[in-house]
């Protein structure tokens, strides 16, 4: 039986430098539930047999995270590490932190909330094993709100026509990554994006598991319904320009008929002389014409937004403590 490889088949895993496995999980209020994740995800890792370092990133939490994080990494030095960031920079920030100091041949992100079991990471690592370099991940049987399960088939059929991007379960972190796929991520210095439609832009031989979803279990979700909207305007915008040529196309619909209908109209009057209705008509047609310009505006917005914020050039995180032993 052959000896499992990185993905460019260079060296066999265990003889690479390094941990074989880093598992990155940002974590944010997330002081109720960080008990459970300790007492699940070592065992879980342990019985994989493989070198691994867990590396927890507190994205600025307000509750007492930080310092059970703190406690965690005196009690597992040899394999845990913490970052502390200064300041809430968001979830996506918080994994580029992450895969900016991992170490591992593989790197698997995970929430910190259990409601992807980190006993399934095992099958993200047979994936890689079989040759795959990004490994996504579907929920299986999810116990999220209904209203949620709809909004992400939703939102999941409109990213994949608008971007191409093919992603069954978009709202799951439970993936793997190879470590060429990471190092492409850290040298990208966008602002806002989205890692897992990233890593698949530059995946050679991408694929999905089906992983267990479990209700939350302490705590409450990060993401509002706000939020997740917001996230998938980044998505949208940050990996297509289809939606400005569309709205392009219907700009040039409605004018060719807004024309048509003014000749129709002139037409009329010179033929039959000045109408009497049709006044809210015309109207509801102005309204209609005035939110077609509006969202194309708000549209353009979004766009220019993006380009803002890259041209500032801002840091994406800042680092304010890591808590590590070296190896």
């Amino acid at each position: 039986m052959n000896e499992p490889t990185d993905i460019s088949g260079t060296l066999p895993l265990d003889r690479q430098p390094g941990p074989v496995l880093s598992v990155v999980i940002p974590v944010y209020n997330e002081e109720p539930g960080l008990a459970a994740l300790f007492e699940r995800i070592y065992p879980a890792l342990d019985a994989l047999a493989l070198d691994y370092e867990i590396v927890f990133i507190d994205d600025g939490s307000r509750d007492r995270s930080a310092a059970l994080l703190a406690a965690q990494f005196e009690r597992r030095p040899d394999v845990t590490r913490v970052i502390l960031l200064n300041g809430n920079f968001g979830q996506h920030r918080a994994i580029l932190a992450g895969f900016e100091h991992c170490r591992g041949t593989r790197v698997v992100t995970l929430d910190a909330d259990l409601q992807n079991p980190p006993e399934d990471i095992g099958l993200l690592i047979q994936a890689m094993d079989s040759g795959h370099d990004y490994v996504g991940s579907i929920r299986r049987e999810r116990q999220d709100a209904a209203w949620r399960g709809w909004a992400s088939r939703a939102m999941n059929g409109l990213r994949q026509r608008i971007t191409g991007i093919v992603m069954t379960d978009q709202g799951c972190m439970m993936r793997a990554y190879s470590r060429d796929i990471v190092q492409l991520i850290n040298q990208c210095n966008e602002m806002n994006t989205f890692i897992p439609a990233l890593a698949y832009q530059f995946a050679k031989n991408p694929t999905e598991v089906v992983v267990g979803h479990e209700a939350r279990h302490a705590g409450e979700s990060k993401y509002s319904f706000y939020r997740l909207v917001r996230l998938n305007f980044d998505l949208v915008t940050g990996f297509s320009v289809m939606p400005l040529q569309a709205f392009s196309m219907l700009g040039i619909v409605v004018s060719l008929l807004s024309g048509s209908l003014f000749v129709l109209l002139a037409g009329r009057r010179l033929l039959f002389g000045p109408e009497e209705g049709g006044v809210f008509t015309l109207f509801a047609l102005l309204f209609l014409l005035v939110g077609l310009a509006l969202f194309g505006i708000g549209l353009l917005g979004e766009y220019i937004g993006r380009i803002y914020e890259e041209v500032r050039a801002r840091p994406r995180y800042q680092v304010s403590a890591i808590l590590e032993r070296e190896r």
